[in-house]
């Protein structure tokens, strides 16, 4: 039976004002956690900065080992006082395994010659069977919406220019078909014997690079599906178990990966950090909230999983009697970054006020 853990959550000393944590104006007292909540959803329910994840948790790692142990359930205290939260386990029994009550003695049964002065005194309360309700690990809520993000988990989504200059590729069908799909046969070169039978198919599309130093930051995986290696050789025969796309010659396989934890924590990057807006997901030139975009920073950089981004707008600029000014851009929205490559990073817009374009700017907020 696992332990129901109840999570207190204390806030550090505020150390400037910037960094003050602000509570909304309409922030409820307490809030029970419902299915589909998620860790952005419930701070944003009561602060007006959702990402100010460890200030919130007080960086109280210690006494907090996961705080992805919230469930549906759970009840969230406002402490306006402190300005935190507090997580309380709120348990109800759903199910019982008896319909009769019994009566049970809450001291040991007494032998019948004992004077029956005393088992007169006894006190009996009469009880109920109940089932505890116990939530397990697939119950906890994640940091943002894991349904959006699932897709982008599992998948290379860049590749490297050595890793696409020395990747296994398809060379041959059976019965020299042009396109392959579910169920057939196809050969691979330079396929490795000791990377496990299962892989991914996969073929290069842009080029990314950088907009302010022109860098070839790698290339857009585009994904196809997947293939099951059934004899390791020279050349090693495989087959197509998953198509999204028609599969050919010259396409390349990938190691088959496992889905990353969505375990981070909502936080601003510990140092100023800048980045552009370098593509957005599905070849668009705008975007809205949920969308995924790209940018041109990765963890050589810094930048890691859980880290929120604000985004900016270049304003026009401005003239007065004769002069021109260069007015300060506004930011206008926030991402949260959750998948992140050597140089490149896959994020998520959270919250927006005007449309994502291409060659915005990105900095810690």
């Amino acid at each position: 039976m696992r332990k129901i853990i109840s999570l207190i959550c204390i806030i550090l000393p505020i150390l400037t004002y910037a960094d003050e944590l602000v509570i909304r104006e309409n922030a409820p007292d307490r809030y029970v956690v419902v299915k589909g909540d998620t860790l952005w959803d419930i701070s944003n329910k009561f602060f007006k900065d959702p990402w100010k994840w460890p200030q919130i948790w007080g960086f109280n790692k210690e006494s907090i080992k996961d705080p992805h142990w919230i469930y549906p359930g759970n009840v969230v205290f406002l402490d306006h006082v402190n300005k935190t939260l507090h997580f309380g386990q709120q348990v109800k029994p759903t199910t019982t395994t008896a319909t009769t009550p019994t009566d049970v003695a809450l001291v040991p049964a007494i032998p019948a010659d004992t004077d029956m002065a005393i088992s007169r005194n006894l006190n009996l309360e009469k009880l109920s069977p109940e089932v505890r309700v116990v939530n397990a690990d697939h119950d906890a809520i994640a940091s943002i919406p894991a349904n959006i993000i699932g897709p982008f988990l599992d998948k290379p989504l860049v590749i490297e220019k050595d890793e696409f200059d020395n990747a296994p590729t398809i060379i041959g069908t059976v019965e020299k078909r042009s396109l392959l799909s579910f169920g057939d046969t196809a050969f691979a070169r330079s396929l490795p014997g000791d990377k496990g039978p299962l892989w991914q198919l996969y073929r290069p599309g842009k080029k990314y690079r950088d907009p302010d130093s022109g860098e070839t930051l790698g290339y857009e995986a585009i994904y196809l599906g997947e293939a099951n290696l059934q004899k390791y050789d020279e050349i090693s025969t495989l087959k197509i178990t998953k198509s999204v796309l028609d599969i050919q010659v010259g396409d390349n396989l990938i190691q088959s990966t496992i889905t990353l934890p969505n375990n981070y924590i909502p936080r601003a990057p510990s140092t100023k950090m800048s980045a552009k807006v370098m593509s957005i997901y599905g070849g668009m030139d705008q975007a809205g909230q949920n969308a995924i975009i790209v940018i041109n920073k990765g963890k050589r950089d810094g930048l890691e999983n859980g880290h929120v981004l604000a985004l900016y707008k270049e304003s026009e600029s401005a003239k007065y009697k004769g002069d021109s000014y260069k007015l300060p851009a506004l930011r206008y929205g926030l991402v949260f970054v959750f998948r992140t490559f050597d140089k490149v990073s896959y994020a998520l817009v959270m919250e927006v006020q005007n449309s994502v374009q291409l060659l915005d700017s990105l900095e810690t907020p």
